[in-house]
């Protein structure tokens, strides 16, 4: 994990909406910190805060509600905005607002969420770092950059490092463009979640517990379907589970590659995966998460991925240590001590009332190509017949379309 050592400024200077403003004595200043929160609240459509190289000790949370406002940094790793002292608010920065830009710049070390944008459209994230300093802990924030319910999202170039849900993750929102980002150390490296029409491509994620998630879970404002998968690379991701109890991550096994989860219409392809202990690629349904929501499902959930395309990936090594013991039963009973589970592992579970002949029907199939094997563990019946043919995910579904943003955003 690296330190990062970065040299206090002295004098700063935030200017927005075209007009300049007194700069604190020092970056450590409580007077930036009321500053900055002062040209939030009075921010106007198209204001621009920039806030130069430094490092700022923040006590108090900071939110935006005005649509059509940037925030900028000289870097993600030049300007620096520390909640590691923080007493007052959930999350770092709370945006509940449009056509919102926040570029280049890191925040660090915040009690909660870090970054949580509520609600918003044509939202952009970029450059942007955040970071929990000591490593992964359970006591971490639990989100680093946290849209929820938002549409036209574009995250590209950051980096989360040691959220104790997920790095990056994006929530019941649709339209969604995830690329060029390294996530690390965090539980879930990107999460995409109850979301519709996302690309995620170009990224890194490493060092997590799972590198990749596509969730449905129940009980929330929509459910999520069309995610592409493509040109990532997803190693070694083996970090023990830090999630809070309860935390519907909490069940994901350390070793996890790219996972999908009671979600439908996904394709992963052309992607490097490799030294997932667990799974490169695991196909799951949500009786196999162990996370029950005391409020009951709603009946019509769909809780059994479908229309899942797994293709043309390059994948090795991986599956020679399953986390949990369940799976490392399986893996000694069906490999030995020495083998490892083949590339694909499926929960599987299936809806029994959609069957013809055996088979989901055709739009609903898993189909895999270009893989060394698939486990069906049978969940259903306590891993007692797993079982390896292929032939029942030998077949092609539909390529999803390119999301595309509209409006672009600037560059």
């Amino acid at each position: 994990m690296r330190k990062l050592f970065i040299s206090v400024a002295i004098a700063v200077a935030l200017a927005g909406c075209g007009k300049s403003e007194p700069a604190p004595q020092a970056a450590g200043d409580a007077s930036f910190e009321a500053k900055l929160q002062e040209q939030l609240l009075d921010a106007k459509p198209g204001s621009v805060i920039d806030i130069p190289a430094g490092h700022y000790a923040l006590k108090r949370g900071l939110s935006l509600r005005t649509d059509g406002v940037t925030i900028r940094g000289a870097g993600m790793d030049k300007t620096v905005l520390s909640f590691k002292g923080q007493v007052v608010g959930p999350e770092g920065l709370l945006v509940n607002a449009s056509d919102f830009t926040i570029e280049n710049l890191a925040l660090e070390d915040t009690k909660g969420d870090a970054l949580k944008i509520n609600q918003g459209k044509n939202i952009t994230i970029r450059g942007v770092r955040v970071e929990w300093t000591g490593g992964p802990q359970t006591t971490n924030g639990a989100y680093g950059l946290y849209p929820v319910k938002t549409h036209n999202v574009l995250i590209e170039n950051s980096v989360v490092i040691g959220a104790s849900d997920a790095g990056i993750y994006v929530g019941q929102s649709d339209n969604i463009i995830v690329r060029n980002n390294r996530a690390e150390y965090n539980v879930a490296g990107v999460e995409i979640e109850n979301s519709v029409h996302a690309d995620v491509y170009g990224n890194t994620a490493t060092n997590n517990t799972g590198g990749i998630l596509v969730f449905n879970m129940p009980n929330l404002s929509q459910e999520g379907h069309s995610t592409r998968v493509f040109k990532n690379k997803v190693y070694a991701n083996n970090t023990d589970n830090f999630a809070a109890k309860g935390a519907a991550v909490a069940s994901v096994p350390a070793g996890s590659g790219v996972v999908v989860n009671s979600n439908d219409k996904v394709e992963i392809f052309d992607n490097d995966i490799a030294d997932n202990k667990t799974a490169n690629v695991i196909v799951a349904s949500y009786f196999s998460t162990n996370y029950y929501n005391t409020r009951g499902v709603a009946p019509n959930y769909n809780p059994y991925p479908k229309g899942i395309s797994i293709y043309g990936n390059r994948l090795k090594g991986g599956g020679d240590s399953p986390d949990g013991i369940k799976l490392k039963t399986l893996k000694t009973a069906m490999y030995g001590l020495t083998g490892h589970f083949p590339d694909v592992l499926w929960d599987g579970y299936v809806d029994p009332k959609s069957l013809v002949d055996g088979l989901p029907p055709a739009a609903d199939r898993i189909c895999i190509q270009d893989v060394n094997g698939v486990i069906n563990a049978d969940g259903p019946h306590d891993y007692k017949n797993p079982g390896t043919d292929m032939k029942p995910y030998q077949c092609t579904l539909p390529k999803l379309s390119v999301v595309v943003l509209d409006p672009e955003p600037k560059a």
